[in-house]
């Protein structure tokens, strides 16, 4: 295992800000990942921060993190190039480490105000996933991987993800980011141990992992239930740190332990505390697992063979329309019964979504999901 760094998500927030302040006094954050992409819209940002991005950007120790990109649009938009080309003017002024983006695509009437939600695993969408990945990789010129989601339908979407990851990062040697966080979600929600998740996703690809809280939400569709949900406005769950313990010393090309936590839930002392305490026993645990004598990273994820990029960027209009159909759905039905209705109406229905296996209890956090991300990502 190469050096490990711990890493906090660092975004233009004031609350998130205030609370990671101590931390960066006292020169414990080895690195920051910066969601780049929620900047874009500004066009500009506070000197101050432009100079806290550099200061860690010239240590080589600045990694990235996309929101909007939706990299599995059916259609192929103006503002994913437009997005491509802003990535292009940033990473030539911050050096990033590496860059990542969400896996899915972004629900909303135009596929970049929404929640990232999952897609069907077929070769179609394979295809389009990986023809997004070169084009991301070859605008940030380093190397690029993806998060694993939260949000499934079913268990056989679970359980499928890692495979799907492995086969569309492969032709640009991409990595993984492990959200242990993500994986605790799945295990509650769908009863199986994050022990048996993990041996689902290749290791050897996990360069960097997230670990963050959440919160539970009772399901009206099953009141005997509580779903997990990844909301990132709370402290990090007993299960996810001993998960994080147990899994670093399988990934032997991990460079990365990022804490996440939303300004959101950083407005009170108590709070700020509570994560200042979180990233200390994350930190902890990752001087832990390095090792002095650790021999150096196997995968640079760079790239082996030069990228050929078609022109003419590859569209599935069948993924585009139910993809529309899908977002329209989540974000006006007024409970899951109405949605089933909808879906089942849809071009959705005995296709390759398979939303006759979705679980009602996911469909109603998918719901609900869409419509708190309908006009953006929620800081």
């Amino acid at each position: 295992m190469s050096r490990l760094y711990s890493s906090i998500a660092c975004n233009l927030d004031t609350n998130s800000l205030q609370a990671a302040l101590p931390l960066f006094e006292s020169e414990k954050v080895q690195a920051i990942e910066w969601s780049f992409d929620t900047l874009f819209a500004l066009g500009e940002m506070p000197d101050w921060f432009a100079e806290l991005l550099r200061a860690y950007s010239q240590e080589g120790r600045l990694i990235g993190h996309g929101v909007f990109f939706s990299l599995f649009s059916g259609k192929w938009t103006s503002d994913q190039q437009q997005w491509l080309n802003q990535l292009k003017i940033t990473s030539a002024d911050f050096t990033f480490d590496h860059l990542t983006e969400h896996f899915g695509f972004m629900t909303g009437e135009d596929f970049h105000k929404g929640a990232p939600v999952s897609i069907p695993f077929t070769a179609s969408t394979l295809a389009i996933g990986r023809d997004r990945l070169q084009r991301l990789q070859d605008a940030g010129s380093c190397p690029v991987g993806l998060e694993n989601l939260a949000v499934a339908y079913s268990l056989d979407d679970v359980k499928r993800q890692g495979d799907f990851l492995a086969q569309l990062l492969e032709p640009i040697n991409g990595f993984i980011i492990l959200d242990l966080h993500n994986l605790y979600c799945q295990s509650y929600n769908f009863a199986i141990e994050i022990t048996d998740l993990q041996a689902l996703y290749p290791l050897d690809r996990v360069r960097e992992i997230h670990i963050s809280g959440g919160s539970w939400v009772p399901s009206a569709v099953n009141p005997t239930k509580q779903i997990r949900r990844d909301t990132h406005d709370d402290s990090v769950p007993a299960a996810v740190f001993h998960a994080l313990e147990r899994v670093m010393g399988q990934c032997p090309n991990l460079k990365y332990v990022v804490l996440e936590q939303l300004g959101t839930g950083l407005t009170t002392e108590a709070s700020r505390r509570h994560f200042q305490e979180d990233f200390l026993r994350m930190d902890a645990l990752v001087q832990a697992a390095h090792r002095a004598d650790s021999p150096p990273m196997l995968n640079s994820f760079l790239p082996l063979n030069p990228p050929s990029i078609p022109e003419i960027a590859p569209e599935n209009p069948l993924l585009y329309k139910q993809q529309t159909q899908l977002s329209a759905i989540l974000e006006t039905a007024t409970d899951c019964a109405q949605a089933q209705l909808f879906l089942k109406a849809s071009s959705l229905a005995n296709s390759d979504w398979e939303i006759e296996n979705w679980h009602p209890e996911m469909l109603e956090t998918a719901i609900a999901i869409a419509r708190k991300w309908k006009d953006g990502f929620v800081q």
